[in-house]
């Protein structure tokens, strides 16, 4: 086949390295990578990420009259060449990008245009619609654009053939393409979330896998190591021993213990033709006696010795001597763990754990493969007790540096209990937890990269996910995972990160966790990864609490006597809870369906908002808590002994008097330090004052709505 390097006429940058300006691998040779001449361009010297593919621009696949252009183009993108207000990208981006630059080159291939300079309105509309008829989402339809249009941006670096208008006004100027532009917020997180019935049954399989299940694979893999790595002799003796007399020795062990021989499966028995006279797994024990499977078959002597045995002990389905110990309803998970099934279990095991760490620890895919042996440390009270557990690994995202920088999350027990059996997994000597397990056939091979990539980390997850499902329906059990509309969901590892950003933002206080948790310089970009805008799940989370609220007030409606108001704000919640009434018809009961009593608080909220010490009649203008905005209160932040905002139900009065209550409790303690006494006693005066202020009683004789007992 004829190469690029010969069709093409000399550049003056032939001879010009093409990642000369990017920071490179330390292993990495400069003089060695690729040249502008080179048809294909290495990108690995360049790569820092563990679990990425050993990237290449493949100019060959490009149409030959634009492949000058395509290699300008990108050795501006590579050497940071780039016109003002571009900004530099990452070389995996840069790689991405091609596969876009290279389906516009092809489209105008195939439309028969001879050069760039050539291409007009039509061109670009006709391109525009093209796009639009692919089906892809808007995101990837706007990269598609922007690959086209790269090549009038960077004209002034193309010395040749580069596109003469820019692209963009035609497509601006199509009302088509005004109405596909997305309205979303910049930043916002279009990652969809696991959803809730596919999580929690996902999450309770891997954390069994993690917590009982991963002991018995863990001694399988061993035993299964051991005897892929011994020795077989040709003549049949091994360190002085003769074939007879080792698989003397393995039947007597079988004998001793009292264990049938291992057994044929029946998957294999129906394979064959007919049912074979010997029905012991004669491979597995040939491996035990470091012979071959074949010497057994043929050899009378030997045939009899296993057929004999099979006859005294029966046969099981056991091919180890480790015994199934993870126990599941009160019974073994499993009857028996077999050769052929320990691969399939170890990257199950490894799957598990992945999901474990992934969603309890909020690491990106790419912190969790560079985790490596010893990333975990524990820190521990005097008394020994584990008090916080924290992963150390890379980060790479928002990072300046291309090797990423050293990075710490704090995790809980279970994660932490992943980590140590994904070092039990591997050898001491493999660094990388989520490299490719001991009983993987590619273990071995040359690879660029020493952690798994995105895509098999995928198929190992709905691996596990399919697992789960066979088993359950193989065991009559109902705690499978679901479908959703209809189909199984499509797992992929940035939805773990995704999943638990939106959870914490939904608790109290949950955007500051998350911006901890998660390494955000900023509340605000935290909220963008939760999900923020109209089209994201800020306003879910917002309609759920809506409606929540819907159904309390709908309750201190119908049941105004248990749900009596007083305080500073009754008089007001009494005045809006009633105009909320006049809106809707209860008619003794409450709104039922979920969409109706939606659009209900959505159009006729009364802005009151129901909490454990206090209910919130909100008005901005006397808040405590929150003064610069009227989106509403913010509950955990309420200053309910000054806030005119407060009124109080029983079930408010309940809660002051529990902590009144406690106060006293911690008083009467003699083991305080003065600075807290005091402390305390300011908030007990406080919360007397408060109480008598609003006559709440406190008397033990009282009935349940603050009023003492026997006065009506």
């Amino acid at each position: 086949m004829t190469t690029t390097a010969h069709v093409l006429s000399s550049h003056p940058l032939d001879d010009e390295l093409v990642l000369v300006k990017r920071p490179l691998h330390p292993t990495a040779d400069l003089e060695s990578t690729a040249r502008f001449r080179d048809d294909i361009w290495y990108l690995g010297p360049a790569q820092y990420m563990a679990h990425s593919r050993n990237l290449q621009l493949n100019f060959t696949a490009l149409p030959l009259r634009f492949r000058h252009s395509a290699k300008e183009l990108f050795f501006a993108l590579l050497r940071n060449d780039h016109p003002y207000g571009e900004r530099e990208q990452r070389v995996q981006t840069i790689n991405s990008f091609f596969s876009r630059v290279k389906a516009f080159l092809v489209w105008v291939d195939e439309r028969g245009v001879q050069t760039l300079s050539t291409l007009g309105e039509d061109d670009f509309e006709a391109y525009d619609h093209h796009i639009n008829g692919l089906g892809v989402s808007v995101s990837v339809a706007s990269t598609k654009r922007s690959a086209a249009r790269s090549l009038w941006i960077y004209r002034t670096k193309l010395t040749g053939d580069s596109l003469s208008s820019d692209p963009q006004v035609v497509w601006d100027a199509n009302p088509a393409g005004g109405r596909r532009r997305s309205n979303d917020r910049h930043g916002e997180n279009t990652t969809e979330r696991i959803p809730q019935q596919v999580l929690a049954p996902l999450l309770t399989w891997a954390l069994r896998w993690v917590e009982d299940f991963a002991d018995d694979i863990l001694r399988a893999q061993r035993e299964w190591l051991a005897l892929r790595s011994q020795s077989y002799a040709r003549m049949g003796i091994i360190d002085g021993s003769t074939a007879l007399e080792r698989l003397t020795a393995v039947l007597d062990c079988y004998r001793a213990t009292g264990r049938p021989l291992p057994g044929l499966t029946q998957q294999v028995l129906q394979m064959q033709d007919k049912t074979p006279d010997l029905q012991a797994n004669v491979s597995h024990i040939a491996r035990q006696a470091r012979m071959h499977a074949a010497t057994i078959k043929k050899q009378g002597t030997y045939r009899e010795m296993v057929r004999a045995a099979a006859e005294e002990l029966g046969l099981g389905e056991a091919c180890f001597q480790a015994e199934v110990r993870g126990m599941l309803d009160g019974r073994p998970w499993l009857p028996a763990l077999r050769w052929d099934d320990i691969s399939e279990y170890v990257r199950h095991l490894q799957a598990a754990c992945y999901i474990v760490i992934a969603y309890l620890s909020g690491m990106r895919d790419s912190e969790v493969k560079h985790m490596q042996r010893g990333c975990l440390t524990i820190w521990r009270d005097e008394e020994g007790r584990p008090v916080r557990h924290k992963i150390t690994s890379q980060a790479f995202k928002g990072e300046d540096a291309p090797e990423g920088v050293e990075a710490t999350w704090v995790v809980n027990a279970a994660a932490a209990t992943a980590v140590r059996v994904l070092e039990a997994l591997h050898s001491d000597g493999q660094l990388f937890l989520f490299s490719l397990p001991p009983t993987s056939r590619f273990r071995g091979r040359p690879r660029a990269n020493s952690a798994q990539v995105g895509s098999t980390t995928i198929k190992a997850l709905r691996g596990f996910m399919e697992w789960t499902n066979h088993y359950c329906a193989s065991n009559s059990r109902n705690d499978g995972i679901p479908q959703v509309n209809g189909r199984h969901w499509k797992l992929e590892t940035r939805q773990f990160r995704r999943t638990l950003a939106w959870s914490i933002a939904r608790q109290p206080g949950g955007s500051i966790a998350g911006a901890i948790q998660y390494r955000h310089h900023s509340v605000h970009m935290f909220e963008g990864y939760a999900g923020t805008s109209a089209s994201g799940f800020r306003p879910e989370v917002e309609a759920e609490q809506a409606i929540a609220r819907g159904e309390k007030l709908g309750d201190i409606i119908l049941n105004p006597a248990s749900h009596r108001l007083t305080g500073p704000a009754a008089q007001e919640a009494e005045s809006r809870l009633a105009a909320m009434e006049s809106e809707v018809q209860f008619l003794g009961k409450l709104i039922t369906d979920r969409k109706r009593l939606d659009r209900f608080m959505r159009r006729h909220d009364p802005h009151i908002y129901p909490g454990e010490f206090v209910t919130c009649v909100y008005n901005p203008d006397r808040a405590l808590c929150r003064r610069a905005t009227a989106d509403g209160p913010s509950l955990p932040d309420c200053q309910p002994l000054r806030c005119r905002n407060v009124a109080l139900t029983s079930e408010n009065k309940e809660a002051f008097i529990a902590w009144l209550r406690r106060l006293e409790e911690n008083l009467a303690s003699t083991a305080l330090a003065p600075y807290v006494r005091h402390r305390l006693e300011e908030q007990l005066t406080g919360l007397i004052s408060f109480l008598e202020a609003h006559k709440i009683h406190t008397d033990e004789n009282e009935d349940n709505h603050g009023v003492p007992a026997n006065t009506h």
